[in-house]
């Protein structure tokens, strides 16, 4: 998605005249949500201004971004705004290996607003079956790996029963293995997790967040996002949910070549010419159905 979604072929490259799109928030399937927004669950104050931001999905964070002593209020203050069936978010929670994890699970469970779990620090394909039996069988796990141990585990990981989606924590993984923040020495666990989702059959894996709201500084690592294969990015700010929500998704360039590729397909008869037919239907298919997704109207 984004630049290079059609493909060189497709001769649709973002150019900086392209106008930001029209994001539509909060309807987006979580399959393909771009922007995955993570609020302090010990700030309840905040949960309603981030459920009205343009996050794509909003994220509970009661793992992190709590405090230990003060993780039994936060998860008690995540667990009344989610009983308001009129809302819901998907929830942090902590790690398999933490004496917090059970209760976040036992708490959670059935709750009318909790759209699926995040789990931190995920290293084994039994921690999201656990965490999935846990909660009932039906309630969704993200699985957050942040860890060299969970990178080599990736593929069992998106393999594992229960698990929705790959998500990748960055700053965990440079603190676990001394790899600095640079694209170079990052692009391998960024491409070990989208191959594993590949394996798996999931939808495209989340990037790590970007501290700071620098506008170049975001775009260009949201560019990078992209061109790896990643269809998500983890937000720290709502400043930065435009940039986001704008870079991973098809340009309106990419939508006018997709939707005159698809015209001219269906005025031929359906009529495959050559090899490089199919992998450019493929493409534009999807740039159409990420297009009605999101929004995004042709030049």
């Amino acid at each position: 998605m984004g630049r290079g979604i059609g493909g060189r072929d497709a001769g649709a490259a973002r150019g900086r005249g392209d106008p930001i799109l029209v994001v539509v928030p909060r309807s987006v399937d979580p399959k393909i949500a771009r922007s995955w927004l993570l609020v302090n669950g010990g700030r309840p104050e905040g949960f309603d201004e981030a459920w009205a931001s343009r996050a794509d999905q909003i994220v509970l964070d009661i793992e992190d971004a709590v405090d230990p002593a003060l993780k039994d209020r936060a998860r008690e203050d995540v667990a009344a705004w989610l009983a308001d069936g009129d809302r819901a978010a998907w929830v942090r929670i902590n790690d398999h290996s933490t004496p917090f994890w059970s209760d976040d699970v036992d708490r959670l469970k059935g709750l009318p607003g909790l759209a699926g779990v995040m789990l931190a620090k995920t290293e084994a394909a039994e921690h999201v079956t656990e965490t999935f039996d846990r909660l009932g069988g039906s309630t969704p796990v993200l699985a957050l790996i942040e860890s060299a141990l969970g990178i080599e585990e990736a593929v069992a990981i998106a393999r594992a029963r229960g698990v929705f989606r790959l998500a990748f924590g960055s700053g965990d993984y440079r603190r676990d293995t001394g790899t600095s923040a640079d694209d170079m020495a990052m692009a391998y666990p960024r491409s070990r997790l989208v191959v594993a989702s590949r394996i798996g059959d999931l939808p495209g894996p989340i990037d790590g967040p970007t501290v700071g709201t620098a506008h170049r500084i975001l775009r260009e690592q949201a560019e990078t996002t992209v061109a790896l294969g990643l269809t998500g990015k983890l937000c720290l700010d709502v400043e930065q949910l435009p940039v986001i929500n704008e870079v991973i998704s098809p340009t309106p360039s990419d939508v006018a070549w997709a939707r005159d590729f698809l015209a001219d397909f269906e005025a031929r008869g359906r009529v495959i010419r050559d090899g490089s037919d199919l992998p450019r239907l493929g493409r534009a298919k999807k740039i159409e159905a990420l297009a009605q997704a999101f929004g995004v109207q042709p030049l």
